[in-house]
């Protein structure tokens, strides 16, 4: 696997986990704090992953 790979992977798992987070408190899913966390939450799986590709020496 390439470190886009990686990176693919932790967006797209960060971005669904912060979009259903709101749906724990009963907001919906196309509310704003949903799109916020949606965002919030790809930007963390995108540092995931390269963190994640870079600790098992990844190109």
């Amino acid at each position: 696997m390439s470190r886009k790979s990686f990176i693919w992977g932790g967006l797209f798992i960060g971005s669904t986990i912060g979009g259903m987070l709101p749906s724990l408190w009963g907001s919906d899913m196309l509310s704003m704090s949903s799109v916020f966390l949606t965002a919030v939450g790809g930007f963390v799986g995108i540092w995931a992953g390269f963190k994640l590709a870079s600790a098992l020496g990844v190109d």
